[in-house]
């Protein structure tokens, strides 16, 4: 995956009812240990270490910072632009890939991050049928992957249907209907999209692309760590800015709850 666009704003959202050394040298030789002829003997390659890693936590600028951000492009996540600044596009990258990877989600990138970062998890497919194009959604572990060619084209953290009990009023309707707020598992295709913000019953979805009835793929400007919508599938802001150009209609989405 490229990165298509800048860090953007974030769409608060729910369901729309309408519808990541040195070696041995001369010096450290002894009178009886003598150095070997360079005639006779090849040199010993110098054992290298790697040096500590800071943890890195929200906030935290420097060299490091971009590096994680680079490697986190290169895996598929997309932390933003990568200037060195740990901010919320970075954050929520850093959870898709904790996630991921099995790690409790943290803002800090300490030893075990790193350790997989250097040695990452792929995600594993939501279904059976695993077509070339498709999106998988974990609503277990709250991260989606867009799948393109049969590799992971874009993996990113989200945030689904809280469970809370609701009442509101349909699009239309007279009188609200109660339900829960909760997003369905089951196989979809992605259907009617929207440009920019759209207003349902419920709030605001930026460029919404629905799957499930009223249930969409959309930007949000509050995508916690937690589900906290009302069904929909909130996206983080600069992922939702180009979602719509990687997913196209009638793809294929497989919605699980996986152990």
């Amino acid at each position: 995956m490229s990165v298509r666009k800048g860090t953007l704003l974030i769409a608060g959202g729910a369901m729309m009812v309408a519808g990541c050394s040195g070696g041995e040298t001369n010096a450290g030789r002894t009178a009886e240990t003598p150095a070997a002829s360079p005639s006779t003997t090849a040199p010993t390659a110098a054992p290298t270490t790697r040096p500590p890693r800071r943890t890195l936590k929200a906030g935290t600028k420097g060299e490091d910072v971009r590096q994680l951000q680079r490697r986190l492009k290169q895996l598929k996540y997309d932390p933003g632009r990568a200037d060195g600044r740990y901010g919320l596009s970075t954050q929520m990258a850093v959870w898709a890939f904790q996630k991921v990877n099995r790690l409790k989600p943290s803002s800090n990138v300490g030893k075990k991050t790193w350790a997989a970062l250097d040695a990452p998890k792929q995600p594993e497919p939501m279904a059976k049928r695993r077509e070339a194009d498709r999106v998988d959604v974990d609503l277990r572990r709250q991260f989606l992957v867009v799948y393109k060619d049969g590799k992971p084209d874009l993996i990113t953290h989200i945030s689904s249907g809280s469970g809370e009990y609701y009442c509101a009023k349909d699009r239309g309707a007279k009188v609200a209907r109660c339900r829960y707020a909760t997003t369905g598992t089951g196989d979809f295709r992605t259907g009617r999209r929207a440009s920019g913000w759209e207003v349902s019953p419920l709030g605001r979805l930026y460029n919404p692309i629905y799957f499930n009835g009223g249930i969409a793929f959309h930007g949000a400007l509050d995508v916690p760590r937690h589900p906290a919508s009302h069904g929909c599938v909130r996206l983080p802001m600069h992922i939702a800015e180009y979602f719509p150009e990687i997913v196209k209609t009638g793809v294929p989405v497989h919605v699980r709850r996986p152990r």
